[in-house]
């Protein structure tokens, strides 16, 4: 049985919409950011980055969301090329998520959004590349019905929870920047009506 710790933040249901998608059984423990349980000592043993999610199988332990996918890919072989051109497609989108709409999806959020004091220039620094990023998504899903090519992937599972929280949180502040992606508003449709992506966007479930 796989014992996944995560919270509800766009890389804390990647993991479940992975694992509700390959089917596989799993046990889900909460790791409450907001009561700061992520630095508690027996979390550190799983994951030192002190950062969701974590995953453990048998007596493998294994932290960062890419990781998991890649990990959890390789054991079904499902939603990865095991081979090929195409399975470095799959794995420089996976990247491209993790190093860059991952990140600066989050620092457009703490700026515009979540911060008491705004810094104009940070604001605008950030929803510009937010807005480029996005660019960048539906530039290549008018080529392609997903987002490394013809066939659903991990790639995708990484950058849906990401852009669903931009839809949410940083609409008013991206404006009518998103009303002019119509493949990326294809694919969010696309990828929203999958089954296990609305079960996993619904976990973990908290009070």
């Amino acid at each position: 049985m796989l014992t996944l710790h995560t919270w509800t933040t766009p890389n804390g249901r990647k993991i479940p919409i992975m694992l509700e998608e390959l089917g596989l059984p799993y046990t889900i423990k909460t790791v409450n950011l907001g009561k700061k349980e992520q630095f508690a000592p027996e979390f550190l043993k799983l994951s030192p980055n002190n950062k969701i999610p974590a995953m453990e199988d048998g007596g493998l332990t294994i932290f960062e969301s890419g990781a998991i996918l890649t990990y959890l890919a390789e054991k079904t072989g499902k939603l990865l090329p095991p081979n090929g051109p195409q399975r470095y497609k799959v794995l420089e989108w996976l990247h491209w998520q993790i190093g860059g709409l991952g990140p600066m999806l989050g620092q457009a959020g703490f700026f515009a959004v979540r911060s008491e004091q705004k810094a104009p220039l940070a604001i605008e620094h950030f929803l510009n590349e937010t807005d480029r990023l996005l660019g960048v998504m539906d530039k290549q899903l008018s080529q392609h019905t997903y987002i490394a090519g013809a066939d659903y992937s991990i790639a995708d599972i990484a950058c849906y929870p990401w852009v669903m929280a931009a839809l949410d949180k940083l609409k008013p502040a991206l404006a009518d920047k998103l009303d002019n992606k119509p493949h990326l508003q294809r694919w969010i449709k696309t990828v929203g009506e999958r089954p296990a992506v609305q079960r996993g966007m619904a976990l973990p479930k908290v009070d």
